[in-house]
């Protein structure tokens, strides 16, 4: 199995931690509530993101274990949800990057990868179906490697997750 080191190359500029937080003591537990099936196997071809993801039309699946089913009650409701993973292929002592795309090194809280101390992924996906007794959820799409674990799912709010005024300073995009 390829680990972080390997499929994340340095590139300079970018700086890492004197101690990785992989190896440090727990400050709280996470439990890994089920798992994501997507078509994605490599760090190469797995989409950067939820709209590209969605522009290949490969949906996913997203499999919660038995003892966490009976949460998915009332889910049925949501046209969309949000679903934070766990990237568990991700390096978790960069602290300072430099994306390919980018002419400088940035600090990884100024950045969407997954390469970070906490390795949790943030993703906004169309419930196309739900089954609760196998606790089998159909996505229209993901952006995360096969087998990918989930630590939560949140039914997204319209009303109250979009903010439609946000920006970030040299992106074209509202």
């Amino acid at each position: 199995m390829t680990g972080p080191r390997e499929m994340f190359e340095a590139r300079e500029g970018e700086q890492r931690l004197e101690q990785d937080p992989a190896t440090m003591p727990a400050d709280a537990g996470i439990v890994f509530i089920g798992r994501i099936a997507s078509p994605w196997v490599t760090r190469e071809s797995c989409p950067k993101n939820m709209h590209t993801a969605r522009e290949t039309g490969q949906p996913a699946m997203l499999t919660i274990d038995a003892p966490y089913r009976e949460g998915l009650r009332g889910l049925e409701r949501a046209s969309h949800v949000i679903i934070l993973s766990w990237l568990h292929h991700a390096p978790r002592n960069l602290i300072v990057q430099k994306p390919r795309h980018a002419a400088e090194a940035k600090g990884v809280f100024g950045l969407r990868s997954p390469a970070r101390p906490n390795p949790v992924g943030l993703h906004v996906a169309r419930l196309i179906g739900l089954d609760i007794a196998t606790g089998r959820l159909d996505l229209d799409a993901i952006d995360v490697l096969h087998g990918t674990p989930v630590i939560d799912i949140k039914p997204y709010f319209a009303s109250t997750d979009a903010m439609p005024e946000a920006i970030v300073e040299g992106r074209d995009e509202r």
